[in-house]
């Protein structure tokens, strides 16, 4: 039997460190992620900003193999840097996955996530509301064990649908 692929989670928002909110979408992401078979072994909160998200992303990924996913930060507010942030850390990007991503809902139309690599670990953008977060990742999830499973070893067999 195949073990299951590990996921972390960082929740990117300067109210949850705060204290001043629940973290509800780290919660979402976590619950859909168990519930499609991944396992959950980390999650953080960090503030807002390029320097601290990359940072955490930095040290989620760090020999890591497996998928990282941030919630938070994608917009078009004066601290939502998630995607500079991801994009200084990323090896390579993924732009069919963040597109996809986008695709869900008219309001993708208005995200700036990313999506890419660094050494062993796939990295994700969600938007930071409970439903988004979730719905984006709905949209890519049927690719993911394929994608991270190629970070390590390219002779993972290619779908056949």
């Amino acid at each position: 039997m195949e073990s299951r692929l590990e996921a972390k989670i960082i929740t990117v928002s300067d109210s949850v460190v705060n204290g001043q909110r629940e973290d509800g979408s780290g919660d979402a992401l976590e619950g859909y992620l168990v519930a499609n078979d991944w396992n959950v072994i980390e999650r953080s909160a960090v503030a807002d900003g390029v320097e601290v998200v990359a940072n955490e992303l930095r040290r989620m990924a760090e020999g890591f193999h497996g998928l990282v996913v941030t919630t938070g930060g994608t917009g078009f507010g004066p601290r939502d840097d998630t995607p500079e942030a991801t994009r200084i850390v990323i090896d390579r990007e993924a732009p069919g996955l963040a597109e996809a991503m986008r695709l869900v809902n008219p309001l993708g139309r208005l995200s700036r996530a990313v999506a890419g690599a660094y050494s062993t670990a796939l990295i994700l953008n969600t938007p930071g509301s409970c439903n988004g977060c979730v719905e984006t990742l709905a949209a890519v999830i049927d690719v993911l064990e394929h994608a991270v499973k190629l970070l390590v070893d390219n002779s993972h067999p290619h779908p056949t649908d």
